[in-house]
């Protein structure tokens, strides 16, 4: 079994068994998003999405918490900065985030303790999310009079307008079971269980899909709220089409009629 490690100053990053891990590593902060978070972040998952050994992404966080969201001492002092210099950051988080979601590799969440904030938010990006039954779910944005600005966008794709108004207004902290039940996470997994389940996972997902087949899925996927109805169809049926002449579905299809075995 082959293990590379890299080191950032709050993220490490590890690829074994062609699954690609990132975890952040600011535990004594609880992982909360600094610019340099972001910005080891933003070039983790870039250096993941190149990595030709790399067919699945994990994201986690090391110590007590996932993630705590914003370093409300970083956005205190960025209260006497101009508008430019404020809208400059968010414009970072946001790429971050947009990174996340349109990634050509699937990402998975690994929760292991609170994420709150744009903590929730770096979870609900992800194309999965497996978190731990003490694991703790929050848009706590309004409660210090700011707002879940950013991962507003991508909240409303993931859970409709009416659940993503409850999270958002709310302020509300919910339990692992809580954000299960609307449709935030996909599974609770016991504490002691969970990296082994989302190794697991990752690496049977590797083995069983081609990894062509999952980019252009989840680039289709990121734009289907960008159209109407009949425009989303059209949009589908060329995606369909264009996917009839790839290697990989051709090799697929092959092997299948053939009755024999399919290897990604």
């Amino acid at each position: 079994m082959s293990r590379l490690k890299w080191q950032w100053e709050f993220v490490e990053t590890e690829v074994r068994d062609r699954i690609g891990y990132i975890w952040m590593n600011r535990p004594e902060k609880r992982n909360a998003l600094n610019p340099q978070m972001v910005k080891e972040l933003t070039e983790a998952f870039t250096d993941m999405e190149n990595n030709n050994a790399v067919r699945v992404v994990v994201l986690g966080g090391k110590g007590p918490a996932f993630c705590a969201g914003a370093d409300l001492s970083y956005l205190q002092q960025l209260q006497n900065a101009t508008y430019e210099e404020n809208l400059a950051d968010s414009l970072r988080l946001a790429e971050l985030f947009k990174l996340i979601y349109t990634l050509n590799k699937p990402v998975i969440a690994c929760v292991e303790g609170p994420a709150m904030g744009g903590g929730a938010g770096l979870a609900v990006v992800c194309d999965f999310v497996f978190a731990t039954k003490e694991a703790k779910f929050g848009f706590t944005e309004v409660r210090i009079g700011f707002i879940p600005a950013i991962v507003s966008v991508f909240v409303v794709r993931m859970v409709g307008e009416r659940k993503a108004r409850e999270l958002l207004l709310s302020g509300k902290v919910y339990s692992a079971e809580e954000a299960q039940a609307l449709g935030l996470i996909n599974n609770v997994i016991d504490g002691k269980d969970i990296k082994e389940f989302t190794h697991t996972f990752a690496v049977e997902l590797a083995k069983r899909a081609s990894g062509e087949a999952l980019a252009r899925t989840k680039w289709m996927l990121s734009r289907l709220g960008n159209y109407g109805f009949p425009q989303v169809l059209e949009f589908a049926a060329e995606q369909n089409a264009k996917a009839r002449d790839t290697r990989d579905c051709k090799y697929g299809i092959s092997r299948f009629l053939k009755k024999e075995k399919i290897e990604w």
